[in-house]
């Protein structure tokens, strides 16, 4: 199978689905698929970044939210982030995997099952962290750095590593 390079990631505002303002995006930040990229008024991006809204779903990044360097969203299955939420550096948000069968392909063959992940109004997701695909993180809750959530985070919840 040939698989073909997404681009460089550059782009220009235009492009965009919905850029509000005061919105700032860093150096080295990519976003491949602009026009499913929705993102609200006062908005930061940390340096080097990767948006990959994909040609299959979109990324909604609310109003006066953070994100910090070097994350990473994939939003094949639909990403969104609501209002006032504070995402840190290294976070990864991954919204597809592979279904497995027992058919002798290599698995990155096998077809992708897309699931959105929520981030609810005035969450913080701590540094590293790693959000696996149909989470729901409930409004005001905390995500400790370094957590990979594979469930979903109650309304003022919190998640540190797999406990809540």
């Amino acid at each position: 199978m040939i698989r073909k390079s997404k681009g460089t990631g550059k782009f220009t505002n235009s492009e965009f689905a919905k850029i509000g303002e005061n919105v700032v995006i860093e150096d080295g930040v990519r976003i491949f698929h602009p026009e499913n990229v929705f993102i609200g008024d006062n908005v930061y991006i940390g340096h080097d970044t990767i948006l990959d809204g994909h040609y299959n779903g979109n990324i909604t990044i609310g109003d006066e939210t953070w994100i910090g360097p070097q994350c990473f969203m994939h939003g094949a299955g639909t990403i969104k982030i609501g209002r006032n939420v504070g995402v840190g550096p290294g976070v990864q948000m991954l919204t597809s995997t592979h279904e497995l069968t027992k058919d002798g392909r290599p698995i990155i063959d096998h077809p992708l099952i897309f699931k959105q992940i929520t981030i609810e109004n005035g969450c913080d997701i701590g540094m590293g962290t790693i959000i696996l695909p149909g989470i729901t993180i409930g409004k005001q809750s905390v995500v400790g750095a370094g957590s990979v959530v594979t469930y979903d985070v109650q309304e003022q919840g919190m998640f540190v590593n797999g406990r809540r």
